[in-house]
């Protein structure tokens, strides 16, 4: 018996894609590429991908883990002789504990669900993206996904308790822990969370939840130097404590050419501003925050740092604002092909990162050339996108070379939230020193010795 009729005995025919269900895939959020696999398997459960792993490790067959695709690191990229493990039948929310505020999910379950779960009973799941509506549970842990609120509530990684996952050979590693303490030995759960599915596949996870807030102020800021956003966020620091909860930026570069000039939006507050930012802080007492976000936002504009504001009045003024920072689709559409890149630096060197990369790209190519910047500027992430006019095949590694070496000398890290995939992997020196990959291939080989799980990422 081959060795797809042996998968199909464990997941059922229904679990194992190939043919025209395989080559009509998509293989990307955008729909621009096919799977390219040999096989698509679809387990139902952590047992069904246990008994995979074991098949396909005893015939040394090399696997991809995917979640919803949303990625942007070629991360889950199959070629034709590899199988992709596809979570899309492992997506249920198990259950929910409201007292002790904690969600077993399993790694299918699109976070907009997990996020509509934890509202039903009046808590919150912090880890919110813009591309909510499609990436998994698994696909963040596998990333140690960032997002908006990461300024307040950390990443993926400080909002997961405690997971199972299959390792190579088909092992099972469950750490469900539930509990906040828990300093019994090591903490295995970290060793998956953003290693990308190459030391093993997360197929469930206990999630940290969080009482709903009871107030929500969201504002639109314009700034007209980057000396006045460090001290508008500064001053939001002060004043809003730990109620605030996002602080993100967007450089006139991104929010003249979505929010005015595409059509696609009717802008907050006019053009002609150096950066937007938006501001949202959550607290428990509605009147007593409103007064006090709206109190936070007069001083700016008292002290001079802010130059024009609008704060939103309703949700749907809340959804006009938020729509402007999270239209990745229209920066793609306006701006491919281009460049993307996510890297974080200290706040402080932003300002001088941007003019330089800015100047050295118009240097190469032209001033028709796009550098368009946006980001979550309050925990240093800043997502670039460089469009080289004319475009050439040589053009994305001079402006990865552009774009990471002045990380180097900053502390920077070449990915923020994005992971390595497959494009970052000649750079991760960058960010990376020689006995931390060093280290990082010494896990690889414990866990992976034949190198089956997504093999060629991360790590060369």
């Amino acid at each position: 018996m081959d060795l797809l009729n042996e998968l199909r005995d464990i997941v059922g025919d229904g679990g194992v894609l190939t043919g025209e269900d395989l080559t009509t895939r998509a293989a990307d959020w955008l729909g621009l590429s096919t799977c390219q696999a040999k096989a698509v398997i679809r387990p139902r459960s952590t047992a069904e991908l246990s008994a995979v792993m074991q098949r396909c490790h005893a015939v040394r067959q090399p696997v991809i883990g995917t979640g919803g695709l949303t990625g942007l690191v070629h991360g889950t990229d199959a070629q034709g002789h590899e199988i992709q493990i596809s979570f899309e039948r492992m997506r249920s929310v198990i259950s929910v504990d409201p007292v002790g505020r904690t969600m077993l999910v399993e790694a299918g379950t699109p976070l907009q669900v997990v996020h509509e779960a934890a509202a039903a009973h009046g808590l919150i799941y912090p880890v919110d993206l813009g591309s909510r509506g499609s990436c998994t549970i698994g696909g963040n842990i596998s990333t140690n996904a960032g997002g908006n609120t990461v300024v307040r509530y950390g990443m993926t990684r400080d909002n997961v308790l405690g997971l199972e996952a299959v390792l190579a050979d088909g092992t099972v590693i469950s750490s469900l822990n539930t509990l906040l303490k828990n300093n019994a030995a090591y903490d295995l759960k970290q060793l998956f969370i953003g290693s990308e599915g190459t030391l093993g596949l997360v197929t469930r996870a206990v999630l940290k939840l969080y009482p709903q807030p009871l107030s929500e102020g969201t504002a639109l800021v314009a700034l007209d130097s980057f000396d006045a956003v460090m001290a508008f966020f500064a001053h939001c620091g002060r004043r809003l404590g730990g109620l605030l909860s996002s602080f993100e930026v967007m450089w006139q570069s991104h929010y003249e050419l979505i929010a005015v000039n595409s059509g696609r939006h009717n802008p907050p507050l006019p053009g002609g501003h150096g950066y937007y930012a938006i501001v949202e802080a959550t607290g428990t007492d509605a009147e007593r925050d409103e007064a006090l976000f709206a109190e936070v936002l007069g001083e700016a504009l008292e002290q001079g740092h802010a130059s024009d504001v609008v704060i939103a009045a309703s949700k749907a003024q809340r959804a006009a604002i938020w729509g402007v920072r999270e239209d990745i689709e229209g920066l793609f559409g306006a701006l491919t092909p281009s460049c993307t890149f996510d890297v974080s630096m200290p706040i402080a060197a932003m300002d001088d990162y941007v003019l330089k990369l800015t100047a050295a790209a118009h240097a190469e190519w032209g001033a028709d050339t796009r550098v368009v910047v946006f980001g979550h500027l309050g925990d240093g992430n800043l997502h670039i996108l460089v469009a080289p006019r004319p475009w050439s095949a040589e053009a994305p590694h001079k402006v990865e070379t552009l774009v990471y070496e002045p990380l180097r000398a900053l502390g920077g890290s070449i990915s923020a939230e994005h992971g390595i995939g497959l494009e970052k992997r000649a750079w991760l020196n960058v960010s990376r020193t020689p006995e931390e990959i060093a280290l990082m291939h010494t896990l690889k080989a414990a866990l992976d010795p034949l190198g089956l799980l997504n093999s060629g990422k991360v790590l060369r």
